[in-house]
């Protein structure tokens, strides 16, 4: 057998494609999450999956998992104070709109205590959900309802798909 070592480039390379952080030292914690269990397609003012399907603007399947990508990056509480132009990128609504101001309506499957929250992807174009209140992150709150799982503060909900700004209406008709 030969008793050759790695030249240095081959270990640089080599050891250039490890690993370099681990879960606590990495920024994982921080990174906000999206959860689509809660998706619903059936109401008239939102899309599916499969009308988002062509293209690559803002209202694509594309243009919604680059957005989803980019978002993921930061916590919630960092979308929620970035603005494009005077609106914040995440606007945190509280309470599901007045049906006077939407033209969507409350599932029956999302939580009625939940903080009602949208995206900005684009001009007209949102991605429409909810965060849990901050208090849910307590852990007196989970141990006290028995859940095997800490409730996260720093996950989008996504409920509705909002091409045409019609779950908070702000413009009159």
């Amino acid at each position: 057998m030969s008793n050759r070592s790695f030249s240095s480039s081959k270990k640089a390379q080599f050891l250039s494609k490890l690993p370099t952080s681990s879960v606590e030292s990495s920024e994982i914690a921080k990174r906000c999450k999206f959860n689509f269990s809660y998706f619903v397609e059936d109401q008239l003012a939102g899309q599916s999956f499969a009308d988002w399907n062509n293209g690559q603007g803002p209202s694509s399947l594309y243009g919604l998992l680059d957005k989803v990508r980019q978002f993921s990056r930061e916590p919630l509480d960092y979308w929620n104070n970035e603005k494009v132009g005077k609106q914040n990128i995440l606007e945190i609504y509280g309470a599901f709109p007045k049906t006077s101001k939407t033209e969507f309506s409350h599932p029956p499957s999302v939580p009625h205590d939940v903080q009602w929250a949208r995206f900005r992807l684009a001009a007209k174009v949102r991605l429409i959900g909810f965060v849990l209140p901050k208090e849910s992150h307590n852990m007196d709150n989970c141990n006290a309802k028995k859940v095997d799982y800490l409730l996260d503060c720093n996950t989008f909900y996504v409920v509705f798909l909002d091409k045409d700004h019609k779950f908070y209406k702000t413009e009159k008709p």
